[in-house]
């Protein structure tokens, strides 16, 4: 591989998510050796369908925990292990934990080989490191435990001004103001705007920055953002690390309506109330700026990524006559993030949201719309209910309920599913039970019952009766249209066999692991999607 090439780094924020390790690009190739880091033992070894795909988790004797992923195959001796797990278990999936004298390894032992499993959109190798007795992951290139080649400063894309103003306790911010960034120098940065920009009397500023690095053409995140106002800092964000229960605090941390659509990262420069401090090394007044009339401030924002390299934007306020005004609306319902509560819908839907669902206080405006135009395959069963709107970001799944009689014809593939921002439907699970369908939601959107009557398609990539001597396996092409792949079972010769699955390519793949028989062999694939659908595919091939 050539040396010190990444595709993807620590922390870079993601809806949803931040990413947890960095991604080390394989020249488009797989089947490169993996080897161990330091002295050690493997402790787990992963193999599922989405996720790392495959993946060795190594204890390390320095008091961390290395983790490869997306792995093509194990090392041949914990391949063939995993194999008879699979056989005695008959299952597709696996999670095996070792102790220490199980598979003991030294710096430098080949433990498994690049690949592209799991959700890996080509092939790379994800590494991690973790503390592993508090799973806080570190930081690989800020520690110095990975050096990459960069001297580029981050880029400062965009900045955008929201006010803020308080209704009855409830934080109201007003729709964003943008402004355009221009590059003066390398790492220097002005905005088009003439003169200051005009500023209410409580507001913050959301940054768009994005990095890059020598010899790639990807993008990356940075380490910090930092406010300073009249010299003064006053709001840093700063990616050191975090365990993987904080991971979705990404949406947090980020200004996620922006977030949702752009290639950079659109970082708050403040506090929501539901946001860790472990992310904020330093924040006065949860970062906002006040600025009274005609008064002038100075600001300065820093953006500086895991190599050490820093740009800076630099510009003037000045408060402006008024200021942003949130209006009552008697029809709202608070929602607290400290509290659990229940909301009714039309006396049809009943949404009950856990304690720490959401970031900070929010107004909801429970209501019905539409129902959205049936598709190919779905059929519409109920109006829209609305809640949440899709700039909403859910920390925790709030549990929906709707309340409705459904044909029997389609109870059992019935279940609820999220309108996007884009109008499309997305598959939200669920199921039907006395008279209701209910399911974990976490993504925010107008919530509508369908039932999904089209079964999974599954079809072979090798022609009936074909000589698959020379071939390593067999392959399948698999995909649904809306619930997605929930299982699949491979038998030859009517016995199980196991069967990875490849959800970014939609295939499904049984490597062969015994010599060819030069005979004709029976085949039989059955896959079902997340709504009970199946279907089945039979034939045969010579080996």
């Amino acid at each position: 591989m050539k040396q010190r090439l990444y595709s993807a780094n620590f922390g870079e924020i993601r809806p949803g998510h931040f990413h947890a390790g960095v991604d080390i690009k394989t020249d488009g190739e797989e089947g490169k050796p993996v080897v161990t880091a330091a002295d050690g033992y493997v402790s787990r070894i992963v193999l599922q369908a989405a996720g790392f795909g495959r993946a060795v988790y190594v204890t390390q004797k320095n008091g961390t925990t290395a983790v490869y992923g997306h792995l093509q195959r194990f090392r041949d001796d914990i391949e063939e292990h995993v194999r008879r797990e699979r056989y005695a278990r008959r299952s597709n999936s696996v999670n095996l934990w070792f102790g220490a004298g199980t598979w003991p390894v030294k710096q430098g032992d080949v433990v498994a080989y690049s690949g592209d499993s799991g959700s890996s959109g080509g092939p790379h190798l994800h590494y991690e490191i973790r503390d592993t007795k508090t799973q806080r992951l570190y930081n690989l290139v800020r520690e110095g435990i990975i050096r990459p080649k960069d001297n580029l400063p981050p880029r400062i894309m965009r900045l955008h001004y929201i006010e803020v103003d308080t209704v009855q306790g409830v934080p109201v911010h007003s729709a964003p103001e943008s402004y355009a960034v221009v590059r003066t120098a390398e790492g220097r940065y002005r905005l088009t705007h003439d003169g200051p920009v005009g500023t209410g009397r409580k507001g913050y500023f959301v940054a768009e920055v994005t990095d890059r690095r020598n010899d790639v053409w990807n993008t990356f995140g940075v380490w910090r953002v930092t406010a300073f106002v009249d010299g003064v800092p006053r709001s840093e964000f700063r990616m050191d690390g975090f365990t993987y229960d904080m991971s979705r605090y990404s949406d947090a941390v980020s200004y996620y309506p922006i977030q949702l659509d752009s290639r950079n990262e659109a970082i708050r420069l403040a506090q929501l109330a539901g946001a860790p401090d472990s992310f904020y090394p330093v924040m006065e007044e949860r970062g906002l700026v006040r600025t009274a009339e005609g008064e002038v401030r100075r600001i300065r924002i820093e953006a500086e990524d895991d190599c050490g390299n820093c740009s800076t934007l630099e510009f003037s306020v000045r408060g402006r006559a008024g200021e942003f005004r949130a209006g009552a609306d008697t029809t709202a319902v608070t929602v607290w993030p400290g509290r659990a509560s229940t909301v009714r819908i039309s006396g049809e839907a009943e949404v009950r949201i856990p304690a720490g669902a959401i970031y900070e206080p929010i107004f909801v405006r429970p209501g019905l719309g539409e129902a959205p135009q049936a598709v190919s395959g779905l059929v519409v069963l109920s109006p829209a209910y609305h809640l949440f709107d899709h700039t909403t970001p859910l920390f925790r799944s709030v549990e929906v309920s709707v309340r409705t009689r459904i044909p029997r014809q389609f109870q059992l593939q019935a279940q609820l599913a999220v309108r996007t921002r884009k109008g499309t439907l997305v598959s939200a699970g669920g199921r039907y039970a006395d008279n209701a369908v209910t399911a974990p939601v976490r993504t925010a959107g107008d919530l509508v019952v369908v039932a999904d009557t089209l079964r999974p398609v599954a079809c072979p990539l090798f022609a009936e009766g074909a000589d698959l001597t020379k071939a390593d396996g067999v392959r399948f092409r698999a995909s649904d249209n809306f619930s997605g792949i929930a299982s699949w079972t491979l038998q030859i010769d009517g016995e199980w066999v196991p069967c990875d699955r490849f959800p970014m390519k939609g295939t499904l793949v049984h490597l062969f692991d015994a010599p060819a028989q030069r005979r004709t062999h029976t085949v039989r694939l059955s896959v079902a999607d997340g709504c009970g659908n199946t279907t089945h595919f039979e034939g045969t091939f010579y080996r």
